[in-house]
């Protein structure tokens, strides 16, 4: 490196670094965090963990828009038949009041030979979980 590269980047390193040093770090530490909800949903209850998403937050009012990993709970009543409980993916939206939540998920059900896939809707009531440990 040449000498006058080397001495830029040492002043430039040292006016930036006034910077960093002065800046206030803060860690918070969560527990538990997001939200936990069972509902119904086609003839059958899901439980699911929020996952992720876009937020929108005011005061206690949370609204998140995302994906949702779920385990469906349904029983088959059919000649072939699926697991009681089955993982899956929904989409839909989540709205929190302080730790209640409301949610409204959409699930799709694939195509079979006995009939077609199609989208879900449901409803659902859960909790959000944050607690948190404060490190001061």
């Amino acid at each position: 490196m040449k000498p006058m590269k080397l001495i830029g980047f040492i002043i430039v390193f040292l006016l930036n670094s006034n910077n960093l040093l002065s800046q206030k770090t803060e860690v918070n530490t969560f527990i538990l965090s997001g939200t936990i909800v069972g509902g119904y949903v086609d003839n059958g209850i899901y439980l699911n963990f929020t996952g992720p998403g876009v937020k929108i937050q005011k005061g206690s009012f949370d609204l998140m828009i995302g994906v949702l990993p779920s385990l469906r709970f349904k029983e088959d009543n059919g000649i072939t038949k699926n697991a009681l409980v089955t993982p899956s993916l929904g989409i839909g939206m989540t709205y929190t009041y302080k730790s209640i939540a409301v949610q409204i998920p959409f699930y799709y059900t694939t195509k079979t030979a006995m009939a077609d896939g199609r989208w879900n809707i449901g409803i659902g009531l859960g909790l959000k979980l944050n607690q948190l440990i404060s490190n001061k």
